[in-house]
């Protein structure tokens, strides 16, 4: 489901900005200010009505991001999702229509799991990454441990998301199934009310340069 290509890339980023888009005219300077503080890759959520327009232009406008597109729920959203030029989907939940959907149209695609039976769903629908969704709810680091322990053998490798932050992300990002973390407090909603793009970029740059400390 995920070209080996792409998970090489998304390893090299570490992190992903998370984010939902209410004004379709912020997409691109949004992307534009991670990019410029390092963090290459994003996941926007299909959460409001504009965000299939926003996909479409940071795909035209931003083309060196990692455009990846997040809360696909249904079979039709991953066709526009592709269709809109995102790079990769993923989902809080393990919907095999959908999955089966992304692997016809050919979109990378990593289902969320929470729990075994989620992950040996996945598994059997030929999926070997996967979204760990809501992480720390979940039960952080430690049940994701757990959970992936028999499994190792199947190469299964994880993106975490939910609840992670700049205290909590390196611990995720040293087990050596982790490709790379979702940061949805990178694009603070403060930055994108006050069109402080400067702002963006700073913080983008901590958190990327914290990464590369750890």
């Amino acid at each position: 489901m995920f070209p080996k290509e792409l998970l090489i890339q998304l390893s090299n980023s570490m992190v992903v900005a998370g984010f939902s888009i209410d004004k379709v005219q912020d997409a691109i300077p949004i992307a534009k200010a991670l990019l410029l503080g390092g963090i290459d890759s994003i996941e926007l959520t299909l959460r409001t009505d504009c965000a299939i327009e926003a996909v479409e232009r940071i795909a035209d406008a931003v083309p060196e991001i990692i455009l990846g597109v997040g809360t696909i729920l249904t079979p039709e959203q991953a066709v526009q999702v592709k269709e809109a030029g995102a790079h990769f989907g993923v989902s809080p939940g393990m919907n095999p229509d959908v999955i089966r959907k992304a692997e016809e149209i050919d979109l990378p695609f990593a289902p969320g799991i929470a729990t075994p039976s989620e992950l040996e769903v996945a598994v059997a629908l030929g999926c070997r990454f996967v979204k760990f969704f809501p992480a720390e709810a979940s039960g952080g680091l430690n049940y994701l441990k757990s959970i992936s322990a028999p499994y190792k053998h199947l190469g299964i490798q994880y993106f975490p998301l939910g609840g992670l932050n700049a205290e909590n992300m390196n611990h995720y990002l040293n087990l050596d199934n982790v490709i790379a973390i979702g940061g949805s407090w990178i694009v603070d909603s403060s930055f994108v009310e006050a069109k402080d793009w400067v702002g963006l970029t700073k913080q983008a740059a901590i958190v990327r340069n914290a990464v590369k400390n750890k």
